[in-house]
């Protein structure tokens, strides 16, 4: 079992990252670094801390205890100018900043890209914001949601009989994230291998998950149509969607290649389908997709879900079952392979939580942090600033820190 362990040393040993974000696109950024062994400072208002810790789930920070590990906590209030000399300090030693106030709101604090690069002119600054720093819509509330729903990402999403279907989780958040961490790295790479200066990442939670829809604009433009919502369903190929069987549960098949959709017909007893004209070629099943389903789905419904997986993975068939968080973690893949592993926790022994991803095979990412209490870090990192015993606690009484 893998321990938090304060030596594990990744990669990314010796960058510095001052995380001024709350929730999630911020912290999942964030949380790609720390995991690989870059030195990430949570700066957290003093007495609240970052709005993820009051993300709870019978009463546990179940959000905060993820995306937090491998992180410290530094408390500042940086409505004061002493907390903002403080954080100009940490600026000069760091190499990332990443915030995510509504466009304008850090130059109005006084940290806007000119003075940070004035402290420190190799400083990457990362921007998160709803909709972008420029733009007619940089004014918009930066919320997932209204980004999910402006993107595209929810029209495509659901049932063509019923509403469009915003995601449970925060989908734009995290893809944001992700991207984010990958231009982090660029901009690093930029100054520490090429001698560049640093830079100034404009990342929207809007444009990274406008992406993931491909080639939707294209297609518009080549047929002229909106594409409607399959629920499950593809536009591109079939047999795809998900089938329920004979016991209740849920599979989820995919033949998007020819071979695979003529070999998922003999093995259901229907080979004289791949001679029908209606199902001979990818674009004749798609025009008939709902023919298919329903042939293939009253196959499915006639056994349990058991019986369905052994025949399709006698017959090399591309199916799965649909499973939920309980299934996941019973599999005995995601445990052996170490999917998920189980972290000490303070609160509730060990916890489960997703690995470091990807794997690297000669400088993989580690543990070692759990999530950071309010402002845990904030005395030895003050310390480091020069800022003794007695000079932090007058900034304690004062509300600085």
């Amino acid at each position: 079992m893998p321990n938090f362990n304060p030596n594990n040393i990744g990669p990314l040993d010796g960058v510095r990252v001052l995380d001024l974000t709350r929730l999630i696109a911020g912290n999942m950024l964030t949380l790609q670094l720390a995991d690989f062994g870059a030195e990430v400072i949570k700066i957290e208002t003093p007495g609240k801390g970052d709005p993820l810790r009051a993300w709870q789930d019978d009463g546990i920070d179940c959000h905060w205890k993820t995306y937090a590990r491998n992180k410290k906590s530094l408390t500042l209030n940086l409505r004061e100018p002493d907390a903002i000399e403080i954080l100009l300090g940490l600026v000069e030693g760091a190499d990332v900043l990443v915030e995510n106030f509504r466009p304008g709101r850090l130059e109005e604090m006084g940290l806007g890209p000119d003075t940070l690069h004035g402290r420190n002119s190799k400083l990457v600054l990362a921007r998160i914001s709803g909709f972008g720093q420029t733009g007619p819509y940089r004014e918009k509330p930066g919320f997932g949601s209204l980004v999910e729903a402006m993107s595209g990402f929810a029209d495509r999403n659901g049932f063509p009989d019923r509403e469009p279907v915003l995601p449970p989780l925060a989908l734009a958040d995290m893809i944001a994230g992700l991207y984010g961490a990958m231009a982090v790295m660029i901009a690093v790479r930029e100054v520490e291998v090429k001698g560049g200066r640093g830079q100034v990442i404009d990342l929207s939670l809007l444009e990274p998950i406008f992406s993931v829809l491909g080639p939707e604009a294209m297609t518009h433009m080549v047929t002229g149509k909106v594409k409607q919502r399959l629920g499950s369903g593809s536009n591109t190929s079939s047999p795809r969607n998900a089938y329920a069987t004979k016991d209740g549960k849920w599979i989820a098949l995919s033949a998007s290649i020819q071979s695979m959709a003529e070999r998922v017909f003999r093995v259901i007893g229907r080979d004289d389908m791949n001679d029908d004209p209606r199902f001979r070629t990818n674009p004749d099943r798609v025009k008939h997709r709902d023919l298919v389903d329903e042939i293939l789905g009253g196959w499915i419904k006639e056994r349990d879900q058991a019986e369905v997986l052994d025949i399709f993975d006698k017959g090399e068939v591309t199916a799965a079952p649909i499973y939920d968080i309980s299934d996941i973690v019973a599999d005995e893949h995601f445990r052996g392979r170490k999917i998920l592993v189980d972290l000490p926790d303070k609160d509730l022994g060990n916890v489960p939580m997703h690995n470091v991803i990807p794997r690297l095979s000669e400088t993989p990412g580690g543990f070692r942090l759990p999530a950071p209490e309010l402002g845990e870090h904030t005395e030895a990192l003050l310390e480091e600033q020069g800022i003794d015993a007695a000079d932090l606690a007058a900034l304690i009484k004062r509300g600085v820190v």
